[in-house]
């Protein structure tokens, strides 16, 4: 029957910048989305940072990901990392070029 299976409902979700990953299982996703003025029906672009889970610490400064609502897991926690969409570039200077030459 139909009507026995259970229907998921769809969760809200989002894509955005990691610009924080200095907690401990926890990024700062920041999004931005375009909107018109109220009044002047300028476009202009808005931004807004949420806190999101990510158990296993996977993402890294300026990944592009995808964050899905949740329950709530913390005062500002109530997005869990759902996917990384796009890995950052990481620039890193190798051990030998870092040495100081006297």
């Amino acid at each position: 029957m139909a009507e026995t299976e259970a229907k998921t409902a769809l969760k809200n979700e989002k894509v955005g910048e990691v610009v924080s990953t200095k907690m401990q299982k926890t990024i700062v996703v920041e999004v931005h989305r375009r909107v018109p003025h109220p009044l002047y029906k300028r476009i202009i672009g808005k931004k807004k940072r949420f806190y999101a889970h990510d158990e296993e610490g996977t993402a890294k400064l300026g990944d592009e990901v995808r964050i899905v609502e949740c329950r709530p897991l913390s005062k500002l926690k109530r997005w869990r990392l759902m996917d990384i969409v796009r890995r950052a570039p990481q620039v890193g200077a190798q051990p030998k070029e870092l040495d100081v030459k006297v």
